[in-house]
């Protein structure tokens, strides 16, 4: 029992006082429309993260008004190419913080500010903090409107509440401040086991065993088999469940995930709220390694050590089922949604004869959650994991792997190495050093490779030192150090010349091969002048902010990517 224990050592060791319950009638509806359907809901499973607020649909169009949903005043406003973009925060009366994502603009008289701010401080992306008495607002006053800035796949708001002292999110829907039409209860659609046994203080698992969930004819669900899951002494579930709305396509995680024993409850993953801080511990609540290929939320009914208590209510010997050979019980799993929906599956387990045992590799380097770590894979790598960063204890198998190919552009300059698999995530991040001789002209754009599970490359980062690569990166599976020498396209989305008199904008199609758009300065007539970046779309725009004067003007574009390549523009347009 103690050796089994140590899995879950840390799990107390994060701990959050729940916040104050929310008044749903302090509240209006942050945006000024009458479909209100959702896109996402609070709390979703995410590599990497839980999802922060809510996703309300803007009928697929940008310019919707957003208004504040309280009395308060503007104490943020951040412009970003990446995260929210244009966002908006609004410190209110009650104690909370509004939080509005992905907007189209500000209102007038804000955007002229930032605008303001953005030449003074010649800076594309700007964040920009205020005190009460500069931009108080009432409820019902336009903010600004929707739109799909920032790492935004589509029109749409995203909203969150949180409590103002501590930053700690709330579930909106549960709080009932956004009310979804929603009587469809969550799906479950599948289950699987995992055995676990414990060398050196570091738990080893079976392969997963995988078994198929349909809905019956009443509504509840079963498995598709009739016999009993045969389960060993001791392991855990996990199960699949998506979530859907009424009027929308879209599919949504789940609230609250119970497992009950013989009729006694052992377990339950509730999702209430969190801080950001918490926020990648969704890598622990989830099944990561399955997670990463699924579709659905996939929540082992179990606590890791990197698995806070805030979000388990209940929890009996960590989620652990013993059973003994020949012992049946029945198991119930039952989810419920944020509107209160639920959905059941039970099933009969039995004890089997034969039971996992794993082995000890002496060839494996044990490393544990609370403790600073080296590993290394012979003398040219290793990888520096520090306290905290791991979610449960694990043995590793460093290894030096093959010299991938490189794609267009792209030099490589050293084998891959392994040092966890890519399945393992990592809630901080880890110093990977990999030493190689890189030719001098190389030096300044050499960086850490992944190998994708196609073999393709994609960007880590790092830099080129002494004989060595060194990165700070939460990436694992294989790491290997290229050169890219290929700057970024850029293409202008106008003819040279073009008379833009009636154009809202000037926009650029622009991309790279391999490090990404780091950076990049536009001027105009020899004056700089602020440029929007929308990744997800590939283009940069300048929003013309002066009259159109009907005479020719200059452009000169320069764009970096992640490496230091360097791509210029240079052209004319007649506004």
């Amino acid at each position: 029992m103690r050796r089994i224990l140590t899995l879950f050592l840390l799990a107390g060791l994060w701990v959050e006082a729940p916040a104050q319950r929310l008044d749903p009638d302090d509240y209006i509806y942050p945006i000024l429309q009458e479909s209100r359907l959702c896109s996402a809901n609070f709390g979703e499973l995410r590599p990497g993260h839980f999802h922060a607020g809510v996703d309300i649909k803007t009928d697929g169009v940008e310019g919707k008004p957003l208004v504040a949903v309280a009395d308060g005043y503007v104490s943020r406003l951040s412009v970003s190419a990446g995260g929210y973009g244009r966002a908006i925060y609004l410190t209110l009366r009650n104690g909370t913080t509004a939080v509005y994502g992905h907007l189209q603009r500000f209102r007038d008289d804000i955007e002229e500010h930032v605008r303001t701010e953005r030449y003074a401080r010649r800076s594309n992306g700007v964040s920009l903090w205020f005190e009460p008495g500069v931009w108080p607002v009432k409820q019902g006053d336009v903010i600004g409107y929707s739109g799909n800035s920032g790492s935004s796949g589509g029109p749409h708001l995203h909203f969150e509440i949180r409590d103002t002292p501590t930053q700690r999110l709330y579930n909106v829907v549960r709080e009932g401040v956004i009310r979804p039409a929603d009587n469809l209860p969550p799906r479950i659609r599948r289950v699987h086991y995992v055995e676990v046994d414990t060398v050196g203080g570091v738990a080893v698992r079976s392969t997963p065993e995988s078994y198929a969930v349909v809905r019956d004819a009443g509504g509840g669900y079963r498995l598709t088999r009739s016999e009993a899951v045969g389960v060993g002494r001791k392991g855990y579930f996990i199960v699949e469940v998506s979530d859907r709305r009424n009027g929308v396509y879209n599919t949504f995680g789940v609230w609250r995930v119970t497992a009950s024993l013989d009729g006694k409850p052992y377990f339950e993953y509730r999702m209430d709220g969190f801080t950001h801080y918490l926020s990648r511990c969704c890598d622990a609540v989830s099944c990561y390694a399955l997670k990463i290929g699924s579709r659905n939320e996939v929540i082992r009914l179990a606590q890791l050590a990197g698995a806070p208590d805030l979000f388990y209510p209940v929890m009996e010997e960590r989620g652990l089922v013993r059973t003994a050979a020949g012992g049946r019980h029945r198991l119930r799993i039952e989810v419920e949604d944020d509107s209160g929906n639920r959905s059941s599956l039970e099933f009969s387990i039995e004890g089997r004869g034969e039971t996992f045992h794993a082995e000890a590799n002496s060839a494996a380097v044990a490393v544990f959650p609370g403790r600073n770590s080296v590993v290394r894979a012979g003398s040219g790598a290793e990888i520096r994991i520090q306290q905290g960063s791991l979610y449960e204890p694990l043995f590793l198998h460093p290894e030096r792997l093959d010299t991938p190919q490189g794609g267009p552009g792209i030099v490589v300059l050293s084998p891959a190495y392994r040092f966890l698999e890519a399945t393992t995530p990592l809630r901080t991040p880890a110093l990977v050093t990999i030493r190689t001789q890189v030719p001098r002209e190389l030096q300044l754009r050499t960086v850490l490779a992944g190998r994708g599970r196609k073999g393709g490359l994609y960007h880590v980062g790092g830099s080129y030192s002494n004989g060595a690569v060194t990165a700070v990166t939460r990436t694992t599976g294989d790491l290997v150090v290229v050169a890219d020498t290929l700057a970024p396209a850029i293409r202008p989305l106008f003819t040279e010349g073009a008379n833009l008199a009636g154009a809202e904008a000037l926009r650029f199609r622009v991309s790279d091969n391999f490090s990404g758009i780091a950076a990049w300065t536009l001027h105009i007539d020899g004056e700089w002048v602020p440029c929007d970046r929308f990744p997800m779309r590939g283009t940069l725009v300048y929003f013309f902010d002066t009259p159109a004067s009907r005479r020719k003007h200059t452009i000169d574009l320069t764009v970096r990517d992640g490496c230091g390549n360097t791509a210029r523009y240079t052209g004319t347009f007649v506004r």
